[in-house]
């Protein structure tokens, strides 16, 4: 069987998409996990940090399942989100908003526009009502759990060897955690990102990015409602209104761009 996908990337983070509504693509790719991890293989497929179907829905424009580079279904992916929104624009399916389905409820989406071509996406992320103090770092979940760990330069910090530690760390079992390791300069924060499901660091994560700027607002460290945040592959910004209960209207813009599009067979992979 051969299958059209589209590439696409979030400041370095990013995806292959499959316009999902062929059911026999479906029943292929969510039944089989190691054929969504080959085609997510750098050498052996196409090459990403996760898959992403975009499939009809009765109420919504669509919805959107995510699937991380390891071949396990994932929780919210915030670039995905944002990339998905974009292949949705370019198809037609949307003009310059949207209002979409995912595996935490509800997101609503805005195409800007310079030109004529697509500049940014913005994407409203869900209300963060409960922050913890760990001994790793700050715990929230912005649709994915994640660590917030601020240190002095994260230029120091091997993010692969010590994310994987609080990764792993009995504290977040069964399911783990992301881990972010941030650096603030100027009310600007700098960003690395140890994504479960990839396994590794990535050039920028969405969620993680969100749950960056939550934290560095509620410890204080940056008095700003609007904060840019500086990750490996781009510059993203996040903006929020904090309350007596959290934090509310957190909407997450960064670029989003195709990259190719092309066919791949199957039948060269191991379909069971």
């Amino acid at each position: 069987m051969t299958v059209k996908f589209f590439k696409y990337h979030g400041a370095g983070n990013d995806f292959i998409i499959i316009d999902e509504r062929r059911k026999d693509i479906l029943n292929h790719i969510t039944k089989n996990h190691t054929l969504i991890s080959e085609l997510c293989h750098r050498r052996f497929g196409i090459g990403a940090d996760g898959l992403m179907l975009l499939l009809t829905h009765p109420e919504y424009d669509y919805r959107m399942v995510y699937y991380n580079s390891d071949g396990n279904e994932g929780s919210m992916c915030g670039n995905g989100g944002r990339c998905l929104a974009a292949f949705a624009y370019h198809q037609g399916i949307i003009k310059n908003k949207t209002v979409f389905l995912a595996s935490d409820g509800l997101h609503k989406a805005i195409i800007k526009t310079d030109n004529g071509q697509l500049s940014s996406v913005s994407l409203s992320m869900n209300d963060v009502t409960e922050i913890k103090e760990t001994e790793y770092g700050l715990f929230l979940d912005t649709g994915s759990p994640h660590i917030v760990k601020f240190t002095e330069d994260i230029l120091q910090i091997n993010v692969d060897s010590e994310g994987k530690k609080i990764r792993n760390a009995d504290t977040f079992k069964p399911n783990g955690t992301n881990v972010n390791f941030v650096t603030i300069v100027d009310e600007t924060i700098h960003i690395s990102t140890y994504e479960r499901g990839v396994e590794s660091e990535t050039l920028a994560c969405g969620t993680g990015i969100t749950a960056a700027a939550i934290a560095a607002s509620h410890k204080g460290y940056i008095s700003k409602n609007n904060i840019e945040v500086n990750a490996k592959g781009g510059v993203l910004n996040v903006s929020f209104s904090p309350d007596l209960k959290g934090f509310k209207n957190i909407i997450l813009t960064g670029p989003a761009q195709k990259v190719f599009e092309g066919e791949i067979d199957l039948q060269h992979f191991d379909i069971k």
